[in-house]
C-alpha cells in the first residue's frame, strides 16, 4: 500500500517491523476503511489516467459516513460563526461595519460570545474538559432534549468527536485480557479494534435480525453468563442507537430492559447515540438512555456514559472532530481519574469544540439566521428520508436480499443469500463469500460497499453494508447500476 525511500544497508533488519511490533497494532481491523476502500481509492486514480479503461466513470463511496465528502453541503450558519472566530480581526470595531454587511448578526454575537469565553481564542488550549461556556450549551440541550431532569455541566467532557471519548472510557474499564466489553453483533468495528487494541475481549451479543435488529434479552443474558463461564467478566456494553450499520431505532422499552440486565450485572453502560437527530420514522422517535433511566427510579444508580457527535445527524461535519460525552453515576474519584485521562492530551480541539456547541443550540425561531437554518435541514433531513426508502426498496427488488428500512442513522445492512458456486468460487481466492460479492461489485460498478464480515454476523449469513449519503441523483443512479450488476452476478452464479 505504502511506498518510501528507505535508506538503509542490505540487509538492516528494522527495529520497527510488522513482526516486532506490538502484536495487538497489527490484528486491530477497521472494515469501514479496509481492503474494499484501498482498492476503490487505487481504482479512483486509475480513472484520473487518460488512457483508462473501466466499465464506470467514477467510485461511488458508500463505505463511510462522511456526509461532505459525498456531495453534502455544511450548513451556513455554522461556518459563519466559525468562519468569525478563526479570524477575529474581523470583529475588531473598526471592521464590524464591513462584518455587519456580510455575516447576520446572530452569528456575530454567537462569534463574539465564544471569543470571550476562550481562553486566549482558539488558538489557545482550553479547560481539559472543554470551554465552560460550550459544556453549559450542551448541558442545556440535553434538559432540553429529553423535556426533564438535570444535566450538571461538570459531568460533561468534550472530545475530539465520539470515539476519543468512547476509546478513554474503555480504557477505564479494562484491567486484563479477562475483561470484556458487551458488543452488538453487528457492530461499528471502533469498538472491536479497540479492544484489540487494549488487549480485552469482546462478548457479542447479537441483534434480531428478523425483528428490525431490536434486542434479544435472553441472548444477551445468556451471552453474560456464558463469558462468566469462560474467566470472562463483563464490565461495558456498547449500544448503538440509533443502530450502526444497522439502522433500527430502540423502543423505550428495550432500553429500558437493557438497563436492568445492566444495573442486574453491574455492566456500565456505553450509549453511543451520534446519530439521534438521524429518525425517518415519526413512529419510531429516539429516546435518550439517560431520560430512560430517570424513568426507572429502582435502577437510578446504573452507571451510564452517553456520547454525541457533529459528525454524524444532519451537520455531517466529521472534519471538524467534535463530540462530547456525559458521565451519569460515575464515582467521582473515577471521574478525577478520567479527567486526568483527557488532561494527558491536554484538550480536545478548539473549532470541534466550537462546532459541537453550535450544534446543540442551532438558530431559534425569531434569529436572523434561522429561516435559512431551517430550510438548510429540513432539506437534508427530507433527502436522506427519500433516500433511505428508495435504497432499502431498490435493494429488497433484487433476488436473494433482503434489508430491513433504515429507522435511522444512515445506513443499510442488507442480508444476502449466495449461490453455493459463488461462495466456493470465493473459497478458491480465499475470501469471504461476502467480501468477495463486494470486491466484484466495486470492479464492475463502481461502487464501494462493506462487507457484513467486518461488522460481525451470525455463522452461515453475508451482509453488507452500504451508506445512502451520496446525493440524491447519484444514489438513484448507483442503485439501478447495482440491480443490473446482481442480476449478473447471480445468472453466473446460479445452475
Amino acid at each position: 500500500m505504502f511506498q518510501s525511500a528507505i535508506h538503509c544497508s542490505a540487509g538492516y533488519e528494522h527495529i520497527l517491523h510488522p513482526t516486532t511490533m506490538n502484536t495487538r497494532v497489527v490484528k486491530a481491523e477497521y472494515a469501514v476503511r479496509g481492503r474494499l476502500v484501498l482498492e476503490a481509492e487505487a481504482l479512483a486514480k486509475e480513472l484520473s489516467k487518460p488512457d483508462c479503461n473501466f466499465p464506470f466513470e467514477e467510485i461511488i463511496f458508500c463505505n463511510i459516513g462522511n456526509p461532505q465528502a459525498v456531495g453534502q453541503q455544511p450548513l451556513t450558519f455554522y461556518r459563519q460563526v466559525i468562519s468569525l472566530c478563526l479570524n477575529p480581526d474581523l470583529l475588531k470595531d473598526e471592521n464590524l461595519p464591513h462584518t455587519n454587511k456580510l455575516f447576520p448578526a446572530d452569528a456575530i454575537q454567537r462569534a463574539q460570545l465564544a471569543l470571550e469565553a476562550t481562553a486566549g481564542g482558539f488558538g489557545a488550549y482550553s479547560h481539559s474538559m472543554g470551554v465552560e461556556y460550550f459544556r453549559e450549551q450542551v448541558a442545556n440541550y440535553i434538559v432540553e432534549r429529553d423535556g426533564e431532569g438535570e444535566c450538571d455541566p461538570s459531568r460533561i467532557f468534550l472530545t475530539n468527536g465520539a470515539s476519543e471519548g468512547i476509546s478513554k472510557i474503555l480504557q477505564m474499564l479494562i484491567r486484563s485480557p479477562k475483561d470484556g466489553i458487551l458488543i452488538p453483533i453487528p457492530q461499528y468495528p471502533l469498538y472491536s479494534a479497540t479492544l484489540t487494541l487494549f488487549g480485552a475481549t469482546a462478548i457479542p451479543y447479537y441483534l434480531d435480525e428478523s425483528k428490525d435488529w431490536s434486542f434479544d434479552i435472553d441472548n444477551l443474558q445468556n451471552a453474560i453468563q456464558q463469558a462468566r463461564e469462560n474467566g470472562i467478566e463483563p464490565r461495558g456494553m456498547v449500544v448503538i442507537n440509533p443502530g450502526n450499520p444497522t439502522g433500527q431505532v430502540l423502543s423505550n422499552e428495550n432500553i429500558a430492559d437493557v438497563l436492568k440486565v445492566c444495573h442486574d450485572e453491574r455492566v456500565v453502560v456505553l450509549a453511543d447515540e451520534v446519530y439521534q437527530p438521524n429518525i425517518y420514522n415519526p413512529d419510531r422517535p429516539f429516546h435518550s438512555f439517560k431520560k430512560v433511566l430517570n424513568s426507572l427510579p429502582n435502577i437510578w444508580d446504573t452507571e451510564l456514559v452517553s456520547f454525541h457527535s457533529t459528525s454524524k445527524g444532519f451537520l455531517g461535519e466529521c472534519g471538524f472532530r467534535g463530540g462530547y460525552m456525559e458521565i451519569v453515576n460515575m464515582h467521582p474519584e473515577s471521574q478525577e481519574q478520567l479527567y486526568k485521562l483527557l488532561s494527558i492530551n491536554l484538550c480536545s480541539n478548539l473549532p470541534g469544540q466550537l462546532m459541537t456547541s453550535l450544534m446543540v443550540n442551532p438558530p431559534k425561531e425569531g434569529d436572523e439566521s434561522y429561516p435559512l437554518y431551517a430550510k438548510e435541514r429540513d432539506a437534508i433531513m427530507s433527502s436522506l428520508a427519500r433516500r433511505s426508502a428508495k435504497v432499502t426498496n431498490a435493494l429488497n427488488n433484487m433476488e436473494g436480499i433482503s434489508c430491513n428500512t433504515s429507522e435511522g442513522a444512515m445506513y443499510v445492512f442488507p442480508t444476502i443469500t449466495l449461490p453455493a458456486r459463488a461462495v466456493a468460487e470465493a473459497a478458491k481466492q480465499d475470501l469471504v463469500p461476502d467480501t468477495y460479492y463486494c470486491l466484484e461489485l466495486l470492479k464492475n460498478t463502481g461502487i464501494c460497499v462493506v462487507p457484513g464480515s467486518g461488522f460481525g454476523q451470525k455463522d452461515g449469513t453475508f451482509h453488507f453494508r452500504g451508506t445512502f449519503l451520496p446525493q440524491e441523483d447519484k444514489i438513484n443512479n448507483a442503485m439501478d447500476i447495482m440491480a443490473q450488476f446482481h442480476t449478473k452476478f447471480m445468472q453466473r452464479f446460479t445452475d
